[in-house]
C-alpha cells in the first residue's frame, strides 16, 4: 500500500499550500499553548477551509479535555484526532465514541518496554504514532526533532496501521522506512527554518525523499 505522509504543526497558509501541492496525505494543526507550533482556533478555522478534501486534516492535542475538543472539531472539522498526551486506552475509547471521529494515539519510545502499551491502544485506537520519548524536563511530549532507536520497532506487529515519528527530515526518512517498514511518515521540525516556522522547500524534500524510498522499499506490512 502507499505510504502514509504527514506534515504537522502547520501554520501559515503558504506551508500549508506547499504540503498540499508536494502531495501530503495528512497535515497536522497543532492545539497545545506550550508549542512553538500551536495554532488558535480562528487559524484553525481559515486553514481547514484551504485543505478542503485535499488531504486528511489531523488536530493535536495533549491531554485536551471535551470542551477544548468540541471547540477544535467545530472550527476546523477534523478528519483524525491525534491525541498525544498521557491519555489512557479509556480516554482514547470514550474520544473516539464521543466526537465519532477516529483516533491516532502516539506512543513515546525510548526503550523496548515502552511498546508494551501497543497492544491496550491498539484495541481502542484507529492508528498509532511512535514518537521518541521526551525528556523528563521537556515542556511538550513531542516535537523536538530526536529519533528513537528504529530498530526497536522491527517485526513488531502492531494490528493497527502506525506512522513513525520522531527527528525525521529529508536526509534520514529512507533510512527510517527501510528499517521499520512504517506505512506512514511524520515530520514536524524536520521541515522547519527555526521551531514552529515551517519551510516551504523542506516540506518538498521531504515528500519528495519519503516517496522515493517508498517505491524503493518492500512493500509495508500494515494496511494504510
Amino acid at each position: 500500500m502507499p505510504l502514509t505522509v504527514k506534515i504537522c504543526g502547520l501554520k501559515s497558509a503558504d506551508t500549508l499550500e506547499a504540503a498540499l501541492v508536494a502531495g501530503a496525505d495528512m497535515v497536522g494543526f497543532v492545539f497545545f499553548p506550550p508549542s512553538p507550533r500551536h495554532l488558535g482556533l480562528e487559524g484553525a478555522r481559515v486553514l481547514g477551509e484551504q485543505v478542503s478534501a485535499r488531504a486528511r486534516k489531523v488536530a493535536l492535542t495533549v491531554d485536551a479535555d471535551d470542551q477544548l475538543l468540541s471547540q477544535i472539531v467545530g472550527v476546523l472539522r477534523p478528519d483524525m484526532l491525534q491525541l498525544h498526551g498521557k491519555e489512557s486506552p479509556e480516554r482514547v475509547a470514550v474520544v473516539r465514541s464521543r466526537f465519532g471521529l477516529p483516533v491516532m494515539k502516539a506512543v513515546p519510545v525510548a526503550s523496548r518496554g515502552d511498546l508494551g502499551a501497543v497492544r491496550q491502544y491498539a484495541r481502542v485506537a484507529d492508528r498509532l504514532i511512535f514518537d521518541a520519548r521526551a525528556p523528563r524536563e521537556a515542556t511538550r511530549p513531542g516535537g523536538l526533532g530526536k529519533p528513537f532507536d528504529w530498530t526497536l520497532l522491527a517485526g513488531l506487529d502492531t494490528n493497527v496501521p502506525f506512522m513513525l515519528s520522531g527527528g525525521l527530515d529529508a536526509s534520514n526518512v529512507a533510512e527510517a522506512i527501510s528499517v521499520t517498514k512504517a506505512p506512514g511518515v511524520d515530520v514536524s521540525s524536520g521541515v522547519e527554518r527555526e521551531p514552529g516556522v515551517k519551510d516551504a522547500n523542506k516540506i518538498r524534500e521531504f515528500i519528495a525523499a519519503a516517496r522515493a524510498a517508498a517505491a524503493l522499499d518492500l512493500p509495508r506490512e500494515s494496511i494504510v
